[in-house]
C-alpha cells in the first residue's frame, strides 16, 4: 500500500464521527462536522432536511462535470452495549482495527471522502469541473426523506450529476477487491388469499385458503422469472412471512396472508413480474387481494470513465484488480441513478457491518482516502 496519505487525518475524523451517536434518523451532529470541514475548502453547504431526516448538500464549483461523493451518517442500533467489547459509540483502536458502530458502514468512508477532497483541493485549487457531497441520516431507515428527497430537490433545480461514488462498504476480503457497479431492484407484495372459516370437522362447509393457495405457491417457487444477464444473476422470488389461522387446532382459517419479495435484474421489469404473478394466481382460481410496493429499481453502470478511474486508482494504490459486482441489497444508488448516468459504490470490507463489534482495518483508511483522491485527479484535473 502507498504511503501518499498518512492514516492519521482520516483515522482522526472517523473516530470523531463514530463518537457521535447517530442511530437513524438522528444525524447526531455528524453533518455539522462534515459541513465545517467542507466550508474550509470552499464548499457552499446547505441543509435539505425533510421530515425526520437530516440531509446535507455541499458543492464546490459551478462548471461541469459534477462529481459527487454520497453517503449516510445514520447507523443501525448497536444492540446491547454489554455485548460490545468496548462501547459502540466510544471508538477504540485494538488489534490493528478501529471499532465502533458505523466504523465500516459508513463513517470511515465519509472521513475518507473529506480528507481526499481536502488533499485534492490543496493540490488542485483551480481544478476543472465541480465536486459535491451528499450526506443523509435516512439510509438505514425508511429511505424516504433522505437521498430520495435531495434528488427530488436537485431535479427541480435542474442539477444533474455526471459521476457519483457512494461510500458503501463493498469489499469482501480485502480493501479493493470489489466495486459495486449496480444493484438489483426490490419489488414486494402483500398477498391475502380469501377462504371461508369453519370447523375443521366439517371441511365441506369451509374453504381452506392454505390448501387453495398451495399449488400456486409451489408454481411460483418453481418459476424461472428470467435468466439474468452478463451483469446480474437471475431474478429471485422469496416468501418472507406467511400466516393463517386463529391458533386453535379445530378451526379452518378464513384467510392466508403472505409477504414476499422479488429481487430483480435489468432482465425483468416490475410490470412484467406483476403480470406474470397475477396470471399464476388467476389460473389457480384464487380469490385474493394483492398490494405491491416497488422500493428500488435496478441500476447499472456497465462501464465508463468513473468505473475505469476507480479500477485504475485501486490498481495503482493497492496492486489489486477489482471486481465489479451487483450483488447485495439495495442502496441509495437507486435514487441517485435517476439523475446520474454513472454511479458506483466503493468502501471498506463489509464483513462486520450491522454486527456487534463492527470494525474497519486502520491500515485501510489512508489507502481508501488516497484512492478517492486518485479518482478525483483522473476526472477533474
Amino acid at each position: 500500500m502507498s504511503t501518499d496519505a498518512p492514516a492519521e487525518p482520516t483515522l482522526a475524523l472517523a473516530e470523531r464521527l463514530i463518537a457521535l451517536p447517530s442511530v437513524t434518523p438522528d444525524e447526531g451532529g455528524c453533518l455539522a462536522v462534515a459541513g465545517e470541514r467542507l466550508r474550509r475548502v470552499g464548499f457552499a453547504v446547505e441543509r435539505l432536511d425533510r421530515g425526520q431526516a437530516a440531509n446535507l448538500w455541499a458543492r464546490r464549483g459551478d462548471r461541469p462535470p459534477l462529481f459527487c461523493f454520497a453517503g449516510h451518517v445514520d447507523v443501525v442500533p448497536p444492540g446491547p452495549d454489554e455485548r460490545w467489547t468496548s462501547p459502540p459509540f466510544a471508538p477504540a483502536r485494538r488489534d490493528g482495527c478501529l471499532f465502533g458502530r458505523g466504523a465500516a458502514d459508513m463513517k470511515s468512508s465519509i472521513a475518507a471522502f473529506i480528507t481526499a477532497i481536502e488533499a485534492f483541493v490543496a493540490g488542485h485549487p483551480g481544478h476543472s469541473g465541480s465536486i459535491a457531497v451528499l450526506l443523509t441520516s435516512d439510509e438505514e431507515g425508511d429511505a424516504v426523506d433522505g437521498t430520495a428527497a435531495v434528488v427530488e430537490t436537485l431535479r427541480r433545480r435542474g442539477e444533474t450529476l455526471d459521476f457519483c461514488l457512494i461510500g458503501e462498504p463493498t469489499c469482501v476480503s480485502r480493501l479493493g477487491d470489489t466495486v459495486k457497479n449496480g444493484r438489483r431492484g426490490s419489488l414486494s407484495g402483500a398477498l391475502t388469499v380469501k377462504g371461508v372459516q369453519g370447523h375443521i370437522a366439517y371441511p365441506h362447509l369451509a374453504k381452506n385458503p392454505i390448501h387453495l393457495a398451495a399449488p400456486a405457491i409451489a408454481e411460483l417457487a418453481a418459476s424461472a422469472w428470467d435468466a439474468g444477464n452478463e451483469h446480474f444473476p437471475p431474478t429471485t422470488w422469496q416468501i418472507s412471512n406467511i400466516h393463517a389461522g386463529t391458533g386453535a387446532t379445530n378451526v379452518i382459517p378464513g384467510q392466508l396472508d403472505i409477504l414476499f419479495n422479488f429481487r430483480f435484474s435489468t432482465a425483468s421489469t416490475p410490470e412484467g413480474l406483476k403480470s406474470r404473478f397475477h396470471a399464476v394466481l388467476d389460473r389457480h382460481g384464487l380469490d385474493y387481494e394483492l398490494a405491491w410496493t416497488l422500493s428500488a429499481k435496478p441500476f447499472l453502470t456497465p462501464g465508463g470513465e468513473l468505473l475505469e478511474a476507480a479500477r485504475r486508482a485501486i490498481r495503482d494504490e493497492l496492486g489489486v484488480e477489482t471486481e465489479p459486482s451487483t450483488s447485495g441489497g439495495t442502496s441509495d444508488g437507486r435514487f441517485i441513478a435517476e439523475i446520474c448516468p454513472q454511479v458506483i459504490e466503493f468502501g471498506p470490507v463489509n464483513a462486520s457491518i450491522h454486527k456487534i463489534d463492527e470494525h474497519v482495518e486502520i491500515a485501510a483508511l489512508a489507502p481508501l482516502s488516497t484512492i478517492y483522491r486518485r479518482i478525483l485527479q483522473q476526472l477533474l484535473s
